[in-house]
């Protein structure tokens, strides 16, 4: 697990509040913004782009993930959300397996009770690293 400083989850925050003055949340009118740090040192954003079809809409976590494909790949090492206030908010179980597919071993995410790692909010979660341990044992 990387540490992190508390420089360091401001400026996520100030980019996820960014990001989130950027969502399309006209149905449900509760915009979320998103930053990541990346294993490399880039930070990702997302935001939610809501369809009038509403199961076809897209979390801020799957705009942020296109970001990180799009801009280099890499493994997500903490991530912040924010909400049409700028508050934290905990993503929803979704997307939280869709961060672990993307993200380093112990990555950090800034919750409503404090920092957590991936593992805490999504235990015994299955992934690629299930997958590659599975096929180098057989």
């Amino acid at each position: 697990m990387t540490a992190i400083s508390d420089e360091q989850w401001e400026t996520l925050r100030s980019h996820a509040r960014e990001a989130m003055t950027k969502a399309y949340a006209p149905y449900s009118k509760f915009p979320v913004g998103v930053a990541a740090l990346v294993d490399d040192g880039r930070i990702v954003t997302g935001a939610n782009i809501e369809n009038a079809s509403y199961g076809i809409g897209l979390c801020a976590e799957c705009s942020l993930v296109s970001d990180l494909i799009m801009t280099g790949g890499g493994s997500l090492v903490a991530f912040a959300c924010v909400d049409g206030d700028g508050n934290t908010l905990m993503p929803c179980g979704r997307c939280r397996q869709l961060l672990f597919e993307h993200s380093a071993p112990g990555m950090l995410l800034e919750t409503l009770s404090g920092i957590k790692t991936i593992d805490e909010v999504l235990p015994d979660a299955f992934g690629p690293r299930t997958l590659r341990t599975y096929q180098e044992s057989h």
